[in-house]
């Protein structure tokens, strides 16, 4: 017979015993589950009906159409001869460096007073951020290259390089008019 320390409880014995409870409580009475599915096994079979008749399709011919429309002559149409213009010939500085009003669209820009000194017009523009700026003719502003070249009481005159239809570049005149 194995001994144990004085004291000490046999809990190997104790683990097992808990064991045998706990998978005894796993033991269910399962017949009504067994008789619901004998209920259901004796109902009769119920019929399937059978695959409708497909009809056979009766192709119909459009008359006037003689061409498949698989033909890849049709697909591949010829492409629009180039449109007949010669590139614009304005020369776009690229390593100038930019003024802080040419990172904002034109049309977001605003004109909001104008002043005079020495003999030097100056307007002032109200940026989208709320900040007002001082430009003069010679400045550049709006993001398409926008050079000053005049500047009145009512409006800044400018002129924009913009692309060309012919894969060039072209000068445009603009304006920013007196916001009221």
């Amino acid at each position: 017979m194995a001994t144990t320390r004085s004291g000490s409880f046999p809990w190997f014995l104790l683990l097992v015993a808990v064991l045998a409870l706990a998978l005894s409580g796993c033991q269910r009475d399962t017949s009504d589950l067994q008789r619901y599915m004998e209920q259901v096994k004796s109902r009769p079979g119920g019929g399937i009906e059978p695959i409708p008749s497909i009809q056979p399709h009766e192709p119909y011919l459009y008359p006037g159409h003689d061409r498949s429309p698989f033909d890849s002559s049709v697909i591949a149409r010829p492409l629009p001869p180039e449109p007949a213009g010669v590139p614009g010939e304005v020369d776009i500085d690229f390593d100038r460096p930019r003024e802080p009003l040419e990172s904002f669209p034109l049309d977001s820009l605003r004109m909001v007073g104008s002043l005079e000194q020495e003999g030097v017009r100056y307007a002032l523009v109200r940026t989208p951020d709320r900040t007002i700026q001082t430009v003069r003719p010679g400045d550049h502003m709006g993001q398409n290259f926008g050079r000053i070249i005049e500047i009145t009481m009512r409006e800044i005159r400018l002129m924009e390089v913009v692309p060309d239809a012919f894969g060039g570049y072209m000068e445009q005149e603009n304006s920013v008019a007196l916001s009221e």
